[in-house]
């Protein structure tokens, strides 16, 4: 490999005889100094006591004598300051967040860049007034309210930083300007003391002031890490930044020049694969590490990879190889990544949306799912975990409240603290999760797994900084409050790894890698809207007025990027570029942009090759899947026949055989989940049951106007007991359960008024209802018994013909239930609801005797249609011995076709 950049930075001081203990050198980040001090052990041929090197931020600390504070103090300092602004009606803290951070980094970038707060904030308040400009003279007092904060802001920002200013503290920003008005004390102090400014970049104008002043006091020197390449040439964004300070700063332009390195023209191999997806990205990287592992001449601690996306750093650990055994992540796993933070997260939204009825079934699943409540509910002396999730599922229970967790008494210790039986304050929720820690800690101590104990440790820490919060402040007072400065702590905070910097493979996001220098480098998520990020705009301040003052826009933020992913590969022997072929909202877009420049430079072109990463897959068209019939499977077939068909378990087989096989079979039926919207078939048994309960006093008698007009009082309180009995625990008086018992209702009511104009011409009689009907049929071709069996919903005398009815509350059209082809009674399934009333019509006739009986579907979806009733050509209704003749032939045939053991099940296209 080339001299790497620090290297060449030691090297030239050496040559120029510079006495490195005295020198104090500042650096982008700490990490690089790590690096600096390995390089200068190597140069040096003596000891010397170690120099100070030092981080710009720490740099501007010292200068400033300030502190540089948390994102989170700074945010509860601002509301604070907020609040005593004399605003109308000011935001509660939780909706304060969602702005806050936004006006505190323009507050940042205001003072980084030395712009006075009075002209910019008067002038963005001055823009807002526009935008709100009306025709009316009087503005509403919305807009009064709205546009309060923005004339309000000089007053905030001045009683802000003034704050700061008296606890020594602040942002970053704030810190910058007032270390340029301090430069001039502190050179007094630091004459001699040689200042090396190493590996910057992207300088804010307040540290373009403190790098310029040391320049001119002579005791300063700036090594810039640029190639020639980029820097000569005048539309390069990676040499943007660079090139503004060649030619407009006063050092360049009268003592000394400019001298950039040339590496990036070396020869060198640059590999550009695409591959689907994120996740199938840090896979080819693991398999990359594999190849490269084998080959002997790699030398991993000169290898990196660089995640642009830093949130597939899990899944990347997940995919290094195991024979690589030294590897160094430099990059903290944020704590809201991990999954002890979504169990915190779902606690909180449990305990947050506590009704009088109880805890809202989908936040107790989502709890009760969690891997850590498992392994607390695991370790309890019962298992209330599954089996709460079991009881929700089975009984249909919506809420859950004190009397279900009372059967699980032994289990308290943990559920009292999950499950509180009162509303619960901020600090005992806080304190809650302390004792659920302490837990967590017990259970991994015991199983001596370092890597949960380092979690739950983090999370300890940061439950105790919640506390500290909280103490000093009065506006955190409802549960509700503290998610958003949950969420925020847990983004900010980060799980380290603890490794050994100098060895072994380097994992890194993109912002580590400044100052350093690898032979092998590995890019991940190289798309647009991640590498460059694009136009992320998180400003109240709009671009016009950003550009007007100098301040950065997304422009200058991609050229950042542009100079790292440009300077990470210049002295690289080897670089492997990814990308996402897939490109997605959430993903980034298409290749970047930094892609296409490699592909269509010219000077590059004898290094680059492009692939794209697919697997190789063989397209074959799809074979529809057979099921042989072996003698394990007919066994089963032969079990079911002599159990009994079912008008449903045949039209399953119709409609597709495999359904017949999984469900009928197999008995594999959907899934078991919680009705919160009622489900097409529990509606379907309320009606049903509804109508057998009404109707069942009738059973026998010739119905009258008196003995059905009666039913109709009777429909709430018949519905309201179904609905307890199929969805216990639902409450019928408000939401969508009111409207759904409100529709059953109407619907029974609808159906008793037919009824009723029915019985002004015809007579009823109500034979049968709910009857269960089974027959053997005699099926000649099997040598086992065929049973045919089914449930009648009604069976009545319509002026003295049997007549039997079913209800369905789904939708049915004529075409349903009339026939004008047999052949298609046992191959379409649209058919199925005629194929069912002959079903039907064959059971009681059967066991009645009956060889003349009509038979038809009343659809509660369509109820003044009246009777949908079967019929051969649109026109005979009329089941007679010959239709039911020619059905039983048609049945045998289908029965036989499941029967056969030379017959595969054959799946068909539904």
């Amino acid at each position: 490999m080339h001299q790497s950049f620090l290297e060449h930075v030691l090297n030239d001081l050496q040559n120029k005889g510079t006495d490195f203990s005295e020198c104090t050198f500042i650096l982008p980040s700490k990490r690089s100094g790590t690096f600096l001090k390995k390089h200068l052990a190597n140069t040096l041929a003596q000891n010397i006591f170690s120099p100070k090197i030092l981080s710009i931020q720490d740099f501007i600390a010292d200068i400033s004598g300030m502190e540089q504070t948390s994102n989170l103090d700074l945010l509860l300092e601002l509301y604070d300051v907020y609040k005593n602004a004399q605003i109308d009606e000011p935001d509660d803290f939780p909706s304060f967040l969602k702005w806050g951070q936004t006006l505190l980094q323009d507050f940042n970038e205001m003072d980084g860049y030395l712009i006075p707060a009075h002209d910019l904030l008067n002038y963005l308040s001055a823009i807002k007034e526009i935008n709100h400009w009306s025709v009316q003279k009087d503005k509403t007092e919305l807009i009064q309210n709205y546009l309060q904060l923005w004339n309000k802001l000089e007053t905030i920002y001045n009683a802000f930083t003034t704050v700061l200013k008296e606890q020594k503290r602040g942002y970053q920003g704030l810190m910058a300007k007032i270390a340029v008005s301090r430069l001039d004390d502190y050179s007094k102090n630091h004459k001699t003391t040689p200042i090396i400014f190493v590996g910057f970049n992207a300088l804010t104008s307040a540290e373009s002031k403190i790098v310029q002043h040391f320049l001119e006091l002579g005791n300063g020197q700036v090594y810039w890490d640029i190639d020639s390449y980029f820097l000569n040439d005048p539309v390069h964004d990676a040499g943007l930044f660079i090139r503004n300070y060649q030619y407009n700063w006063p050092y360049y332009k009268n003592k000394a020049q400019l001298n950039p390195q040339s590496n990036f023209l070396s020869p060198k191999k640059i590999s550009i694969t695409g591959v689907p997806k994120s996740i199938s990205q840090t896979k080819y990287v693991g398999q990359l590490l594999h190849e490269l592992n084998s080959n002997a001449a790699i030398d991993f601690s000169k290898t990196a990879v660089v995640l642009a996306d830093e949130s597939l750093l899990s899944p990347m650990l997940q995919a290094v190889p195991p024979s690589i055994n030294t590897v160094n992540i430099t990059m903290g796993l944020p704590l809201n990544k991990t999954v002890l933070y979504s169990f915190f997260l779902a606690l909180l939204e449990l305990n947050t949306n506590t009704s009088e009825r109880g805890w809202f079934y989908k936040y107790v699943l989502e709890l009760t799912s969690n891997p850590y409540c498992l392994t607390l509910s695991e370790s309890s002396k019962v298992d209330f975990a599954p089996l709460l999730a079991k009881e929700i599922k089975e009984q249909n229970r919506l809420y859950i409240n004190n009397d279900v967790l009372e059967k699980y008494d032994e289990a308290n210790e943990v559920l009292e603290i999950i499950f509180p039986k009162s509303r619960i304050s901020v600090l005992v929720w806080i304190g809650n999760c302390l004792l659920l820690i302490d837990q967590l800690k017990s259970i991994f101590q015991q199983e001596k797994n370092a890597m949960e104990l380092e979690q739950v440790y983090r999370f300890y820490i940061l439950f105790n900084q919640l506390k500290e919060y909280l103490a000093n402040v009065d506006f955190i007072s409802e549960l509700k409050s503290i998610k958003n400065l949950f969420k925020q702590l847990a983004s900010m905070e980060t799980l380290d790894f603890i490794g050994e910097p100098l060895t072994g493979l380097q994992i890194m996001g993109m912002l580590e890698s400044r100052n350093l220098d690898f032979e092998t480098v590995i890019i991940t998520s190289v798309n647009e809207g991640i590498l460059p990020s694009g136009k992320m705009n998180n400003s109240f301040i709009p671009f016009d007025v950003k550009r007007d003052y100098g301040l950065p826009t997304y422009k200058e933020k991609d050229a950042i990027y542009v100079y790292h992913f440009y300077r990470l590969i210049q002295r690289a022997k080897n670089v492997y570029i990814l990308y996402n072929t897939e490109p997605d909202v959430l993903e980034g877009g298409e290749k970047s942009r930094l892609i296409s420049q490699l592909l269509t430079d010219e000077n590059m072109a004898p290094f680059v090759t492009h692939t794209i990463a697919a697997p190789q897959a063989n397209i074959t068209p799809a074979q529809p899947l057979e099921i042989e019939k072996s003698a394990l499977l007919q066994d089963d077939i032969i079990a079911f026949a002599n159990s009994g068909f079912s008008p449903t378990s045949l039209t399953n087989y119709v409609r597709n055989p495999i359904d017949f096989y999984t469900r009928n079979i197999l008995k594999i039926n959907d899934l078991d989940e919680v009705e919160e919207n009622i489900a097409a078939n529990t509606f379907g048994t309320i009606v049903h049951d509804s109508l057998e309960e009404l109707y069942t006093p009738l059973l026998g008698t010739l119905l009258s106007k008196e003995s059905v007009g009666a039913l109709t009082a009777k429909i709430p309180s018949v519905v309201e007991s179904h609905f307890q009995k199929n969805l216990f625990g639902v409450d019928i008086s408000k939401g969508k359960f009111l409207l759904v018992y409100n529709v059953i209702c109407k619907y029974l009511e609808n159906f008793i008024d037919i009824e009723l104009k029915q019985l002004q011409r015809h007579t009823i009689k109500l034979v049968a209802l709910e009857e269960k009907y089974d027959v053997q049929l005699q099926i000649p071709e099997l040598d086992f018994p065929v049973k045919l069996k089914g449930t009648l919903d009604r069976v009545d005398e319509f002026d003295g013909i049997t007549r039997i009815i079913d209800y369905k509350t789904g939708k049915v059209e004529p075409k349903n239930v009339t026939l004008t082809d047999w052949g298609m009674l046992i191959t379409d399934y649209d058919k199925s609801k005629a194929f069912q009333l002959l079903c039907y019509a064959l059971l009681y006739s059967k066991k009645h005797g009956t060889n003349s009986l009509l038979a038809g579907i009343y659809s509660f979806k369509n109820l003044g249609y009246g009777l949908f009733s079967f019929s051969q050509d649109k026109k005979n209704t009329l089941i007679d011995a010959e239709v039911l003749s020619t059905f039983e032939t048609h049945l045998k045939q289908l029965i036989l076709e499941i029967c056969y053991p030379s017959l595969p099940l054959t799946e068909k296209a539904v």
